[in-house]
């Protein structure tokens, strides 16, 4: 396997610095971190359940923050 040169900006540098462990070099610590499945690959980890209850959620969730927001603005004269 050949090797590249690779510019970093400084700041990404330190990230992966500091999620760098001591036995590796940089380049498997940022394979190990760029290694995430897609979300192609993480159908049929989460049951059908659950996604039902976090849909609910979200949805609960929207409807609280929509409520929030016509209260503001019905303070402050609007809608």
């Amino acid at each position: 396997m050949g090797t590249r040169t690779v510019r970093l900006d400084e700041d990404t540098y330190e990230r992966i610095r500091c999620r760098k462990r001591p036995d590796e070099t940089f380049s498997e610590a940022i394979d190990r971190l760029t290694d995430t499945p897609s979300l192609a690959e993480l159908g049929g980890i989460v049951d059908e359940a659950r996604v039902e209850r976090m849909e609910a959620a979200i949805e609960s969730a929207d409807e609280a923050d929509e409520a929030e927001v016509d209260d503001v603005l019905e303070e402050f004269g609007g809608r």
